[in-house]
């Protein structure tokens, strides 16, 4: 029996997830190929506060 499972995420795809998911409210990052899954509308006042915090946790990585 084959089963296709998809990899566990690395640890930057995790991070990115949770500040999508936190920031966006989306559940994926995935491409489901639908309009209403794959389009959201965003404050950017949301697009501003996940890019500080992405930046912010690429300057704690680079510092580790």
């Amino acid at each position: 029996m084959t089963t296709t499972a998809k990899p566990a995420p690395n640890a930057p795809e995790a991070l990115m997830l949770d500040i999508a998911k936190r920031h966006f409210f989306v559940e994926t990052l995935d491409t489901r190929n639908s309009d209403g899954l794959d389009f959201h509308d965003v404050a950017v006042w949301s697009i501003r506060a996940a890019l500080i915090e992405a930046y912010s946790a690429g300057l704690a990585a680079a510092r580790r």
